[in-house]
């Protein structure tokens, strides 16, 4: 495999670095695509599930008779059904530990509960029917008998003495008591500090609300004894991993996972849910696939929510504002089961990335991560990168504020400079490229900076607030997994990428087939791409942590390697040459004998290899009959993607509605494959960003009834509510990966949340406003404002 991905612009229309449209995008345009709830199987039953309308109880019983009764209802199942069959448990299984040393205590989650209910929307039992309306029915007949108990919804209030116990396991509701960095050390360095600043900070809890509705079919063989599961998910290896044996307890090849189109995930689809093990359950039961869609109200109840911290953050620094310690008193809101991930964003994840790209000798993040009466959280964009970056951003406005300081001038001189690369980080990394100053500097004259004074004139004219903040951030992107990269030259001469990464919105297949084309020279419009099929599959990690491109790409370039090395010693025995004498022109897509103009085109190579393996004894030993591989990428190092956002906010002080009315950002993503397709990630993040500061928040009552559980009371961003905003470019390549990339999905929201809270806090200071928290709705900004002038 090359070091690096290596091209010719000049003679690749399709190559690395050209906006070209995505492949995808016609078929799902027309409408073809391939959804979950697109498919129906021969003899297809219909599931609903029954969900707890209490948030903490006891469950005394659960009364199905009349629901087995009713119109063609085929079976009606509890968590004693589920039980009785042996199946396992949904577990966290990550290796975080405790400040003493000892493990995270993770309570583990059955697919039903059958002692008790722990958040309003917890399943209790299914129906399966021939109709979905008859299933919806018969799941309305059942009203479960349960004994309902004081809930708790905040991750603080949880720890309080005499709080709701979630788990006789758990008396204190605490499931990881984390802590990273010396406490000594930070506290001397407090201690000598000539200014402290500190923030109590909330990072509100977010509903991923994706396009498509989760939905699965279960079917079973019995002949094989596999099982099969169709949904959308983000990683079909992966999902297999988790469910085949710690909850099916069977091995990996007898369960498969398939997924077709997906409609946006967001970290969401990643987490195993119940509903998939009740499917295959009852498909196994019955002898015939069953299928589950929820609605828009189910998913707000039970897809896992996103972020939800509280923080108290400060930052020590000298009389020169230059930074000394970091140090973060945090609660994370597990909700009411820990799914897969759901601990490392407000622990590892934070700590990683409240560093951004400066200078911070000392960090100390201590993190109780507590179960609540919630809905489970787990990954949202971003996945504890925005968090940290938002708070790091925030506690330099306030503390260059309070000294007197320029903050421009704060970050420059704790930027970590590019002549201190490979920089090892407090924060336990080691960034190995950036020029983290030189982007600064090129968001300010995208921004306008100088120019602010009279547009912020001109809204005042006009009897309005206007502020600017800035959003540096620098993510720890692409945990390590390892990636599949596999070749196959089809018979109708196509040329198919099999890999584990999962496309759920971001047009992997056009990047992947630039990558493929600069390496091997196969028509752009001759690739396919083969995913979500865990059959298919030897290793994959799945996408989320903005690496799909790094792990994907280098497994493509390490396949490609390998083909070449085959078509090489299949080209030499065709023309008759020594394999040392053939050369490869990757723009050409041609192998040739050296110094000659003999050779042969590689999909014409693999025409004549595919006949001869028509011909037992057409070619000689050694000589491959295939150009096809299949390989595995053991996954780089992480990457450092970075960047500089600026948001202009203007605000009605009669009415504290705010919009976001001017934006520019700068970004290192390091080498863009797809600068088209990198500008809608980038643009998709700021939006959600957007969202979050500005709309967003999930809202329980106190006895942990949803209040905001439709969008009558989720607020989401508009096309109205965004400006229109570019996306520039200063990319310095990664040196931790083949490819070069850094990795672009998350980094929207990384910078956004800071740049608009910085930018509305810049609106409101002449009223005395020091911090506010997401989301800046209206309400909470008229308040704000009406505060701050009673105290002037």
């Amino acid at each position: 495999m090359p070091d690096t991905l290596s091209f010719d612009p000049t003679r690749m229309r399709f190559g690395v670095g050209q906006p070209v449209p995505r492949n995808e995008d016609p078929v799902l345009l027309r409408g073809e695509g391939r959804y979950t709830d697109d498919l129906s199987l021969p003899g297809q039953a219909w599931c609903v599930m029954v969900r707890s309308p209490y948030a903490h109880g006891v469950i005394r019983g659960i009364d199905v008779e009349e629901a087995k009764g009713m119109p063609g209802v085929l079976g009606v199942f509890t968590g004693a059904d589920l039980a009785a069959e042996g199946y396992g448990v949904l577990r966290c299984g990550l290796p975080l530990k405790n400040r003493d040393g000892s493990p995270m205590k993770a309570p583990e989650r059955a697919a039903l509960p059958t002692d008790k209910v722990r958040f309003v929307g917890d399943a209790v039992a299914f129906v399966v029917a021939e109709t979905k309306a008859q299933a919806r029915d018969a799941a309305e007949a059942i009203m479960p008998d349960i004994d309902a108990l004081p809930a708790v919804t905040e991750a603080a209030a949880a720890l309080e003495p005499g709080a709701p116990v979630l788990y006789d396991t758990h008396p204190d509701n605490v499931a990881l008591d984390f802590l990273y960095g010396d406490e000594a050390k930070v506290a001397a360095a407090f201690a000598q500090a000539a200014h402290v600043t500190t923030l109590s900070i909330r990072n509100s809890r977010i509903v991923v609300c994706a396009m498509e509705p989760r939905s699965a079919i279960g079917d079973y063989d019995p002949e094989t004894g596999k099982y099969t599961l169709r949904l959308g998910c983000q990683g079909a290896f992966g999902m297999r991993a988790l469910m085949a044996g710690d909850m099916l307890k069977v091995p990996n090849e007898k369960l498969r996972i398939l997924t077709g189109n997906v409609g946006g995930s967001f970290g969401m689809k990643a987490a195993l849910y119940p509903e998939y093990v009740c499917l295959l359950h009852a498909a196994k039961v019955l002898g015939r696939p069953v299928k589950w869609t929820d609605e828009r109200s189910g998913s707000f109840l039970s897809d896992a929510h996103g972020r939800d911290h509280e923080i108290e953050a400060s930052l020590a620094l000298d009389a020169a504002g230059r930074f000394l310690a970091v140090r973060l008193k945090a609660y994370g809101n597990l909700g009411a089961y820990m799914t897969n991930v759901s601990p490392m964003m407000a622990s590892a994840n934070l700590t990683k990335n409240v560093q951004s790209n400066y200078t911070i000798p000392l960090i100390e993040v201590a993190t109780k991560c507590v179960m609540t009466n919630t809905t489970p959280v787990s990954a949202y964009r971003g996945a504890g990168r925005p968090e940290g970056n938002y708070i790091m951003e925030r506690l330099i406005e306030a503390a260059a504020a309070e000294m007197g300081l320029d903050p421009i001038e704060m970050r420059r001189i704790n930027h970590i400079r590019p002549e201190q690369m490979p920089y090892s980080a407090a924060s336990g990394s080691t960034y190995d490229s950036g020029e983290f100053t030189a982007v600064l500097d090129e968001a300010l004259r995208e921004a306008d900076w100088d120019g602010f004074a009279a547009r912020k004139a001109e809204s005042a004219a006009r009897g309005k607030l206007r502020g600017r903040g800035i959003g540096n951030f620098l993510e720890v992107t692409a945990p390590p997994q390892n990636e599949q990269g596999g070749l196959r030259f089809e018979a109708d001469g196509t040329v198919t990428i099999i890999t584990g990464t999962l496309d759920y919105g971001q047009g992997h297949w056009t990047p992947f087939a630039q990558v493929l084309h600069a390496q091997l020279g196969v028509p752009f419009e001759k690739i396919r791409l083969l995913q979500g099929d865990s059959d298919e599959l030897i290793a994959g990690g799945g996408t989320g942590g903005s690496k799909s491109l790094m792990a994907s790409g280098a497994a493509i370039m390490k396949a490609a390697g390998e083909v070449i090395e085959k078509g090489r010693a299949a080209a030499a025995h065709l023309l008759e040459a020594a394999p040392a004498d053939i050369e490869f022109d990757p723009a050409e897509g041609r192998f040739a004998i050296a110094g000659t103009d003999r050779g042969i085109g590689i999909m014409e190579l693999a025409a004549q290899l595919r006949a001869a393996r028509e011909q037992p004894g057409a070619l000689p030993e050694g000589v491959p009959d295939d150009l096809g591989v299949r390989t595995v990428f053991e996954s780089a190092p992480s990457a450092y993607p970075n960047g500089c956002h600026i948001a202009e906010v203007e605000v009605d002080p009669e009415t504290g509605i705010a919009h976001v009315v001017r934006y520019a950002t700068v970004n290192d993503f390091g080498v863009i494959v797809n600068p088209l397709l990198v500008a809608g990630q980038a643009h998709g993040g700021i939006v959600q960003g957007i969202g979050q500061a500005l709309y967003e928040s999930v809202a329980y009552s106190e006895d942990g009834q949803l209040l905001s559980g439709s969008f009558m009371d989720y607020g989401l961003p508009r096309a109205e509510d965004v400006p229109s905003f570019g996306f520039a470019s200063h990319a310095v390549p990664a040196r931790t990966n083949p490819v070069g990339a850094k990795g672009c999905g998350e980094a929207g929201c990384a910078g956004s949340l800071p740049a608009v809270m910085n930018a509305l806090v810049d609106a409101l200071s002449e009223y005395g406003v020091r911090h506010i928290d997401m989301p800046a709705t209206p309400e909470r900004i008229w308040r704000a404002i009406h505060e701050g002038r009673a105290a002037a």
